[in-house]
Parts: C-alpha cells; structure tokens; sequence
C-alpha cells in the first residue's frame, strides 16, 4: 500500500520560525521541533508527512511590498499536483491575512480561506483521481507586540473572531477543524509566531485530528 500523504500547507507558523527580535530575523526552529515533525512522528510510519510552510504566506491576497508570490491561492495547485496523490491538506492560514497593510475584516479573511478549500475539494490531486480531504485549522490569535506590533496593528480583536467565523465555515463545506487556541498561545516575543512548546502541542493535537477524520 503507497504511504498516505498529507499536505501541512501553511505560513511561517508552519515553515518554523522563532519569534521576531528584528525585522530581518530568519530563524528558524530545528526540524524535529517543527509541529509536523511532531505530528509524523506520532502516526504510523505509512504516513508521509509534507510541510509546506511558506514565511508571509497569504490566503489569496497578493502582497503589495513582499511580491505576488506570497498568496497562497497561486501556488496551491502546483504544489497539490506536486505530491498527489494527497489524502489530506492541513489548511494552517490566516495569519498573515491580518497585516494592517491588506486593510481585512476577519469575515474576508475567512471567505479567503473559504476559497481554498473550495479549490482544494474541486481538484483532482487526491487518490484515484478525486480531491483530498480538507483539515481547516484556525490560527493561535495572534498579539500587538515586539517588532511585529506595526505590521500587525488592530489585528488582535480580528484574530480573535477568527475561529468562530471558519467553524461556520467548515459546518457549511463538511471539512475537518482543529482550533489551535485550545493547545497554543503565541511567543510574546513577536505576538505571532510560536516557540517549540507550542510547536510540541499543536503537533500532538494535529495527530489526533488527522488520526480522528481519516479513520
């Protein structure tokens, strides 16, 4: 039997990076501590786990300073052709959505992601030909704080709206979900990315619910 393949598509929270203490701050946690190692090393081993955790990554908006390339929506099908047959996307967006810069309410955030799954449930990237499952997971919200606090300006009250608007979401569409604000707050560093605490959590809780919807 070929491995079960599941796609973590997703933004810097995905890609690993540490929070924030400058601008240019590249780091990046190591690999066993990234939350879809966690995850792959708590299901069987027919699982093939993808992370595809691209930094300021957006649902479908393209960025008007840091390039085109960071909307999500453009990259999705490359990349679901890329590893198909997916028997899974892990849908970890929304964060970078709330940049002062797209100037977006919490309701256009979540009918962005809406898009995306329904691009993922018309696509043909799954086994025999039919479209992967869909695991909607709603962001750790996020703080006004550090380097960050800037960019992020009047994120906080839209953060928080978020999960319940992609809960509705997902009771509409029939797709998993996953609030990771029940396992995970963000690093007061920077407000919006995740130490390796959160990491560990939000991996064992993925595991779960991947183990829970494909079962």
């Amino acid at each position: 039997m070929p491995p079960r393949t599941v796609l973590c598509f997703g933004d810097s929270n995905t890609h690993g990076t540490v929070g924030m203490t400058t601008a240019t701050d590249r780091r990046r946690h190591d690999k066993p501590d990234r939350w879809p190692s966690v995850m792959a090393r708590s299901l069987p081993q027919d699982w093939d786990i993808i992370p595809e955790g691209h930094p300021g990554r957006t649902a479908v908006w393209d960025d008007p300073i840091e390039g085109i390339h960071k909307n999500g929506a453009r990259a999705l099908h490359a990349i679901l052709e890329s590893h198909r047959p997916v028997v899974l996307v892990i849908l970890l967006l929304g964060t970078k959505d709330l940049k002062s810069r797209f100037g977006l309410s919490a309701h256009d955030i979540a009918l962005g992601l809406q898009r995306l799954v329904t691009e993922i449930r018309g696509s043909d990237s799954g086994p025999n030909s039919h479209a992967p499952g869909v695991l909607l997971a709603a962001p750790v919200v996020v703080e006004e704080v550090g380097v960050l606090k800037e960019s992020f300006a009047g994120a906080g009250p839209k953060s928080t709206a978020l999960p319940a608007l992609l809960k509705n979401l997902v009771i509409r569409h029939g797709t998993g979900f996953i609030d990771l604000n029940d396992v995970a707050n963000v690093d007061p560093v920077d407000g919006v990315h995740l130490c390796a605490s959160a990491h560990a959590a939000i991996g064992a809780a993925m595991a779960k619910a991947v183990a829970d919807q494909m079962n």
